[in-house]
């Protein structure tokens, strides 16, 4: 999918699909300017808040389009959240790890290499 280059996660996007995604509010769009768009998210605790879509069952998230092992991408990319841009920073490269590999599984993938 266009805006985005082509790597692992961009094919893959089963992160988006398997996760809660919880982050400080402080990363919202009303705290910060760039942030998580504020209606993307449901409050958690006073200080925490969840993407919409991640606390279902199955979880997917809001910002995720296309189809999970085709081709995928983050609607919000420049704008995710902190556990989105820590999570597997090597996959693009096609180095798994644990949660990666998991979150592949649960959608049938094989794990990185």
């Amino acid at each position: 999918m266009a805006g985005q280059p082509d790597d692992h996660c961009t094919r893959c996007g089963a992160c988006c699909a398997a996760f809660r995604v919880d982050f400080h509010h402080s990363e919202l769009e009303s705290a910060t300017p760039g942030g998580v768009p504020d209606g993307l998210t449901v409050p958690v605790t006073t200080t925490l808040v969840r993407m919409r879509g991640t606390d279902a069952a199955p979880p997917r998230c809001v910002a995720l389009a296309g189809e999970i092992g085709t081709a995928v991408r983050c609607t919000l990319y420049a704008s995710r959240p902190s556990p989105c841009r820590d999570f597997a920073p090597y996959a693009a490269l096609g180095i798994g790890e644990d949660a990666c590999d998991r979150a592949r599984a649960r959608h049938g993938l094989p794990p990185l290499g």
